[in-house]
């Protein structure tokens, strides 16, 4: 994992100190815990996408403003080799044992007003199988580079190998993982509308 892990619960607290916002209003407009706030703004607990984007809409600003490096108008160049150097970003999907779950590398963090976020994503072996599911407004489109994923959506399991893809609402709750101790590398584009 990257040693410039991105610090998304800090960008979280400084944006809503700077609106003169409390925990608990936070909390009250994006339906989610005190607790589950405080511990993702100190960067303990980084949960999944549905969750940080309840937080944005809370917070009145698009999720990419929690990975935005500077703001640029035109197009944005991402190099595989500043890539690997580059910040990533690791996800829990809400549970605390398995924060290394997915190891996101963001690919367009200084393109300014992107209604959609690109990553390639690291997916780390694991044999546990009882995932947490999540929701989100938009859509995902999923494209596996390396290994074998399994995507859970809605009652379904669609087992995924180098070279698939799959595009579908985000709505419908779904968690995606590495098949049953195998890792990944992945290509998603997540659509959130703001």
């Amino acid at each position: 994992m990257s040693e410039n892990k991105t610090l998304i619960g800090s960008k979280i607290k400084s944006i809503r100190e700077t609106k003169n916002l409390s925990l608990e209003e936070i909390a009250e407009s994006s339906g989610l815990s005190t607790e589950q706030i405080m511990s993702i703004e100190s960067d303990e607990n980084l949960p999944s996408l549905g969750p940080l984007i309840k937080i944005a809409r809370a917070l009145g600003v698009r999720l990419g403003t929690f990975l935005d490096d500077s703001d640029a108008l035109g197009p944005v160049v991402c190099r595989a080799a500043d890539r690997e150097r580059d910040s990533s970003i690791s996800f829990s999907n809400g549970a605390t044992d398995a924060r290394k779950h997915m190891e996101y590398h963001p690919l367009a963090q200084q393109k300014a007003g992107r209604h959609m976020e690109p990553f390639v994503i690291d997916i780390n072996p694991s044999d546990k199988q009882d995932f947490q599911l999540s929701a989100h407004e938009g859509e995902e489109f999923i494209y596996v580079m390396q290994g074998e994923v399994e995507i859970v959506y809605g009652k379904e399991t669609y087992s995924l190998k180098e070279g698939d893809s799959i595009f579908y609402d985000s709505i419908v709750k779904h968690h995606v993982h590495g098949a049953p101790g195998k890792s990944a590398k992945i290509l998603a584009v997540v659509y959130i509308p703001f």
